[in-house]
C-alpha cells in the first residue's frame, strides 16, 4: 500500500513516493508447513488485534525444507514451499482487503550453497573464475594456499578427503536429463566442467566401439568430446572467453542429454561410470576431482583455508559482493518491483553489518525503488538520507546491533532499526540495579566462574577469530602483510606477529564493527582508537609499534599520499570491518551469553550482560532520543533471533528482586539433584555453571498450572534439546565442532532427571513453586512492558504468538506452531469489556481487571493492553508517529516503582504511567497492588503539560475507561496525579486526550 502523489514544480510533474509507516507490524516465520495459504487464513486475526503491516521472513526461494528462508538460493523466485507466486499474490491481495501491509525481510549479504539448489552458486563451480557469476560471490581466489588458486574450497565431508575417496563415498554421477557429469557426496552434487569431460566421452567411446556400436553414436561422441575440449579453459575470464563458454555449454549439455537418450550411448556411459567408481585407489576420480574448480574438503577444514567469505562461521551460505551494482539487481529486482507496485510497503534488512558498505546499500535501495516509479531524486552527489527520513520512499529497516555508547550511522536511507536495542532496553527496568554485586557472588560462588564478563567477552571473540574464523584472519593478515612489504618502516613485521595484531584488535573492538569506506568519521576514529588501546595492553608482542601500522590501516591513513598502494590499504580496511562482525556476534551472542549466566534475563541479542538493568532516567534519555532522531524505528520485544522470550525473562528478571531467596534456592535445588549428577572426565557433570543455567531457565519457562504427564514430556525434551545446544554454544565441556558425547549424556541425564516425573520429585516440586510465585509478577512485568512497548516512540513489533505470555526458548524453540484459534477466543471473551468502557456503572469492569491482575500469567491482561493501545494507534496514528515524547517526574514513597511519560501533538495527547519492580513494591505475597495501601502519596507531575493543554482537564484510561481529572483550575495540587487513584484497576493506565477521547 506504498501511496504516491504529485508534486509541482517548474520541470514536468514528478512522482513522489512517501514512505507507509507502519502503526504497528506482526511477525510471521514462514516455511513449508506455515505457507501463504495458512498465513492467510490468520489475517482476520491480525487485523482486529490491531496491527497495521504482517512483517513475513524471508520468501525468496531459499533451500528445500528451510524452516527460516535465510538460506536463500534465488532471490528472483518467492519460494515454492510457501506457495510461489501465485500463492503471495493471493496472500497479498486478501491482507489488502484486510487493510493490511506487508513488510518483507530480505537477506542482501548471503545466499545458501551446499547442494544443488542455487544456479549462480552451481555455475561457480562449474566454470570457477570463467563464471558470470564468479563476481557475484566474495570468493579469495589468489589464496595463502597455493594449491587452491583458482579454486573454491568446499567443505562439506564428514572426513578427510583421502578417507572419502578410499571408503567409496565420492562417486562419480551422470544426469541424463540434464547431460551433466557431477561428483556425488551422499545427497550432494557438484558438477563436472564439461572442459574435462573429454577423458569421460573418450572412455564411453571406447566402451562403445567394443560392443560394436552405432557408427553415427561415434560419431556423436567424437565431436561432443571435441568441442568440449575446445571450450576455453577457466583461467581465461576475459569477457570473449567467458561468453564463448556460456554460449557453448548450455547446447553441449542438450546435446549429451539427447545422446544419452539412445540406449546403446547411455549403455556406455553407465559402464564408465561403473569403471571409475570401483576402480581400485580411485585414482581415476582423484584425477578428475583434482581438474574441477572447486576441492571438496572435511567440513573441519573450514576453519583454516576456507576461501570464501561466509555469513558468520556457517559454511552452508556464502557471502555476496552487494557492493557490486550488477549483483544489487540481480538479487532485489524482485523485492523492488514488489515496493514499486505497491504490494510492499516496506522492507526489513538481515545484517547490514556483513555488507561492504551498507550506506551504499540502503541509498541504492531508495534510489532503485524511485526508478522503478520514475521519481526524481537528487543527483548521485546528494545523498538520499540527507532528506527527511519520513519523505523516503520505502519504509526500511535494519537489523543492526548497536551498542549503549555507539548508535545506528545516521547518514543510512532508512528508518531505524528492527529494535533489538529497545528490548533490552525496556527489559532492564524489570531488574533490581541495586543487587548487581549480591548477583555477581551468588554466580561466582555457585559456579567457580571468577573471569568478569568484559574479559570472558574478549577472550570468546580473540578465540572465535583464531578458530572458526582462522581462515578469514589468515586473508587479512596476507593483505597486511602485503601493505607492510611496501614501506621500508614496515616490511619486518611477521605474518604471525601481524595475524595475532589483527586478531587482538577485532576481540577488543567496543561495537560490531565501523564504517570506514574513504576516511574515518569522529565516531569511527573514536572505536578504533579503543580497540587499538586495548589490544596493545593485552598483547604479547615484542614490538608493538606493530599497533600504530594496523591502525592507520583501519583509518585509510596509511600510504595515504601513495595512489599506487592506497587500494589495496582500503580494501583491508573494508575486509576488516566485515571480519569484525561476525567475531563479535560469534564471540558475543553464541559464547560469551552462554558462559555467563549471572542473570540470564540479560544475556540476549542487542544486549548488555555487564549493564545490570536500566534506570528510569536512561529509558527517558533514550526515549527522547529516540523520538528526536529515530522516531519511526521498529520497537522489539521478542524475536525469531532472542535467547528467550520477553514473557521468560520478564519471569527471570524477578529474581533480581530477590537474590537470597534464588541464593537459598540454588543450594536446596543442588542438594536435592545430588543423585542425578555424574562424573566426566574427573569432572562433575553438569558443570556448575551448566547445572546454574539450567534452574533460571525452567524458572523463566515452566508452564504455569499443572503438567499432565504429556505436557511434561514435551517440556522435558524442549529443555534438553536447549540445553544440549546452550553447552555446545559455550564451548567449554561440549561443542558443535568437537561434541564431547560423555559430558552431554550426563547433562541430558540431569536435566530429564530432574523432570522425570511430576509426583515424588521433591526438586521439581520446588522448582514449580518458586516457578509460579515467579509467573505472577513475570505476569504484571510482560504488562507493564506491553503498556510501554504499544505507547513508546517507535513502531511496536509483535513477534508471532507474543501478544499472549509466551514461554520460548531459543530457536528452534520459538518457532513452533502458534495457537491463533485460542488467541482469537481470547479477543471473543474479552470483547464485553470493550462494550462496557463507557457504561455508567464501572463496577464490574474493574473487577474484571483486577482479577485479570490477580492472575496475569494466563495471557489475558497482556493480549488486553496489547489489544487497547493498539486500537489507539490506530484512530490516533499522528500522535505515536510524530508526537514529542516528555519525561514526567513522579514523587512520593513509591516512586522507584513508577515509570511516567507523555505523548503529544497540537491536538490530542497520552499520558503513560506504569508500575515496575513488583516484589519490592508489594513486599510480600498477597499483599494489595491498588489503593493507598500499596501506593500512598505517590504522584505523577503533570505540571510540564500545563502550557499546551490548559484548556483539556479530563482524560480517559484506555485500559479501564476510568475518566481522571488532571488539571484543575484553581485547585493546589492541579497537575499532579494521585497514582493511587488512577491504579484502581490495574498497576498502569493510558489516559488519553484527543478529539475522539
Amino acid at each position: 500500500m506504498s501511496h504516491t502523489q504529485t508534486q509541482n514544480q517548474s520541470t514536468p510533474t514528478a512522482t513522489v513516493a512517501v514512505a507507509v509507516i507502519p502503526r504497528a507490524t506482526y511477525r510471521l516465520q514462514l516455511h513449508k508447513d506455515f505457507g501463504f495459504e495458512a498465513a492467510t487464513t490468520i489475517l482476520p486475526y491480525l487485523q482486529r488485534l490491531g496491527v497495521s503491516h504482517v512483517y513475513c521472513s524471508p520468501i525468496s526461494r531459499a533451500r528445500p525444507g528451510s524452516l527460516h528462508g535465510y538460506d536463500v538460493v534465488d532471490h528472483r523466485e518467492i519460494n515454492p514451499e510457501l506457495g510461489g507466486q501465485e500463492g503471495f499474490e493471493r496472500f497479498a491481495a486478501a491482507a489488502r482487503a484486510h487493510g493490511l501491509g506487508l513488510v518483507l525481510d530480505l537477506v542482501p549479504n548471503h545466499m545458501g550453497v551446499i547442494g544443488a539448489h542455487n544456479p549462480w552458486w552451481a555455475d561457480v563451480l562449474e566454470n570457477g573464475q570463467a563464471s558470470g557469476y564468479a563476481g557475484f560471490f566474495d570468493i579469495n581466489w589468489h589464496p595463502f594456499n597455493e594449491e587452491l588458486v583458482g579454486k573454491v574450497l568446499i567443505p562439506v565431508l564428514g572426513e578427510a578427503y583421502g578417507e572419502v575417496l578410499a571408503q567409496g563415498q565420492l562417486q562419480l554421477a551422470f544426469d541424463a536429463a540434464a547431460g551433466q557429469f557431477q561428483l556425488a557426496y551422499f545427497s550432494h552434487r557438484f558438477p563436472v566442467d564439461p572442459h574435462t569431460w573429454p577423458v569421460l566421452l573418450d572412455a564411453a567411446l571406447a566402451e562403445l566401439e567394443a560392443a560394436g556400436g552405432d557408427a553415427s553414436l561415434r560419431a556423436r561422441f567424437i565431436a561432443l568430446s571435441a568441442y568440449a575440449a575446445a571450450l576455453p579453459d577457466r583461467s581465461e575470464v576475459g569477457e570473449a572467453a567467458r561468453n564463448y563458454r556460456a554460449d557453448v555449454i548450455a547446447p553441449l549439455k542438450q546435446q549429451l542429454a539427447e545422446l544419452a537418450g539412445e540406449a546403446d550411448a547411455a549403455g556406455a556411459i553407465e559402464r564408465v561410470l561403473a569403471t571409475v567408481n570401483g576402480a581400485e585407489g580411485h585414482d581415476e576420480l582423484h584425477r578428475l576431482h583434482e581438474a574441477q574448480a572447486y576441492r571438496l574438503a572435511s567440513w573441519l577444514a573450514a576453519a583454516d583455508e576456507i576461501n570464501y567469505r561466509r555469513f558468520f562461521d556457517v559454511n552452508e551460505l556464502a557471502a555476496l559482493r552487494i557492493e557490486d551494482e550488477r549483483v544489487f539487481e540481480a538479487t532485489h529486482a524482485l523485492a523492488l518491483d514488489l515496493t514499486a507496485s505497491g504490494v510492499v510497503d516496506g522492507l526489513r534488512i538481515d545484517h547490514p553489518d556483513g555488507l561492504r558498505d551498507p550506506a551504499q546499500y540502503f541509498e541504492r535501495l531508495q534510489r532503485g525503488h524511485a526508478r522503478r516509479l520514475a521519481q526524481r531524486l537528487p543527483d548521485a552527489a546528494t545523498p538520499v538520507a540527507t532528506a527527511d527520513a519520513q519523505a523516503l520512499g520505502i519504509y526500511v529497516v535494519s537489523e543492526k546491533i548497536t551498542a549503549a555508547h555507539g548508535d545506528q550511522p545516521d547518514d543510512w536511507a532508512l528508518h531505524g532499526t528492527t529494535g533489538y536495542r529497545y528490548g533490552m532496553l525496556v527489559n532492564g527496568l524489570f531488574v533490581d540495579r541495586r543487587q548487581a554485586r549480591r548477583f555477581e557472588r551468588i554466580w561466582r560462588s555457585f559456579s567457580g566462574v571468577e573471569t568478569g564478563y568484559e574479559d570472558l567477552v574478549t577472550d570468546a571473540k580473540r578465540a572465535v577469530a583464531l578458530g572458526p574464523l582462522g581462515a578469514e584472519l589468515t586473508v587479512l593478515a596476507t593483505q597486511l602483510k602485503r601493505i607492510a612489504n611496501t614501506d621500508r618502516h614496515t616490511r619486518d613485521y611477521g605474518f604471525s606477529t601481524l595475524r595475532d595484531t589483527i586478531a587482538d584488535t577485532a576481540a577488543s573492538m567496543p561495537v560490531y564493527r565501523t564504517y570506514v569506506v574513504d576516511q574515518a568519521s569522529a565516531q569511527d576514529r573514536r572505536f578504533i582508537d579503543w580497540a587499538i588501546a586495548q589490544a596493545r595492553k593485552r598483547s604479547a608482542a615484542a614490538d608493538t609499534g606493530v599497533f600504530d601500522f594496523l591502525r592507520s590501516c583501519l583509518l585509510a591513513e596509511f600510504a595515504r599520499d601513495d595512489e599506487a598502494h592506497r587500494p589495496q590499504v582500503l580494501q583491508f580496511a573494508w575486509r576488516f570491518q566485515q571480519f569484525c562482525a561476525p567475531v563479535a556476534a560469534k564471540g558475543v551472542e553464541d559464547t560469551a551469553f552462554y558462559r555467563y549466566h549471572r542473570l540470564i534475563s540479560l544475556n540476549e541479542v542487542g544486549g548488555d550482560p555487564a549493564t545490570f538493568g536500566t534506570t528510569v532516567a536512561a529509558f527517558h534519555g533514550a526515549s527522547s532520543d529516540r523520538c528526536a532522531r529515530w522516531p519511526h524505528t521498529m520497537l522489539a520485544t521478542s524475536t525469531h533471533d532472542n535467547k528467550r522470550s520477553e514473557d521468560v525473562r520478564n519471569r527471570i528478571d524477578v529474581l533480581s528482586e530477590v537474590p537470597g531467596v534464588f541464593r537459598l534456592g540454588l543450594r536446596r535445588w543442588h542438594l536435592l539433584t545430588r543423585s542425578l549428577q555424574r562424573e566426566v572426565d574427573g569432572r562433575r557433570a553438569p558443570s556448575p555453571a551448566d547445572e546454574y543455567l539450567l534452574y533460571q531457565t525452567l524458572l523463566g519457562s515452566l508452564p504455569a498450572g499443572e503438567l499432565d504427564d504429556a505436557a511434561l514430556a514435551d517440556y522435558r525434551e524442549r529443555v534438553a534439546a536447549y540445553m544440549t545446544k546452550a553447552a555446545r554454544e559455550a564451548k567449554r565441556e561440549t561443542s558443535w565442532m568437537r561434541p564431547n558425547a560423555a559430558y552431554e549424556e550426563a547433562l541430558l541425564g540431569f536435566t530429564r532427571g530432574v523432570l522425570g516425573r511430576s509426583a515424588g520429585n521433591p526438586a521439581l516440586n520446588e522448582l514449580r513453586t518458586r516457578a509460579t510465585e515467579l509467573a505472577r509478577f513475570g505476569g504484571l512485568n510482560s504488562f507493564s512492558m506491553a503498556l510501554l512497548k504499544y505507547s513508546s516512540p517507535g513502531v511496536p513489533d509483535i513477534y508471532q504468538g507474543n501478544e499472549t505470555i509466551d514461554l520460548s526458548l531459543v530457536d528452534p524453540d520459538n518457532r513452533r506452531p502458534v495457537d491463533y484459534a485460542v488467541r482469537d477466543q481470547m479477543l471473543d471473551t474479552l470483547q464485553p469489556l470493550v462494550d462496557a468502557l463507557d457504561a455508567p456503572d464501572r463496577a464490574a469492569v474493574q473487577a474484571a481487571l483486577q482479577r485479570m491482575a490477580a492472575d496475569p500469567a494466563d495471557g489475558r491482561l497482556k493480549l488486553w493492553t496489547t489489544w487497547r493501545l493498539l486500537e489507539l494507534r490506530r484512530r490516533d496514528p499522528p500522535l505515536f508517529e510524530n508526537g514529542d515524547y516528555l519525561p514526567l517526574k513522579v514523587h512520593g514513597k513509591a516512586r522507584e516503582h513508577i515509570v511516567a511519560y507523555a505523548r503529544r501533538t497540537p491536538s490530542a495527547m497520552l499520558v503513560v504511567v506504569a508500575a515496575r519492580l513488583y516484589v519490592g513494591l508489594l513486599g510480600r505475597p498477597g499483599a494489595p497492588l491498588f489503593g493507598e495501601a500499596c501506593w500512598g502519596d505517590t504522584t505523577v507531575d503533570l505540571t510540564p503539560l500545563r502550557e499546551a493543554h490548559l484548556a483539556i482537564l479530563e482524560a480517559q484510561d484506555v485500559l479501564s475507561g476510568q475518566r481522571h481529572a488532571l488539571m484543575q483550575p484553581g485547585v493546589a495540587d492541579s497537575g499532579h496525579l494521585r497514582v493511587a487513584e488512577l491504579f484502581a484497576s490495574l498497576p498502569g493506565a493510558a489516559l488519553y486526550l484527543g478529539p475522539q477521547a
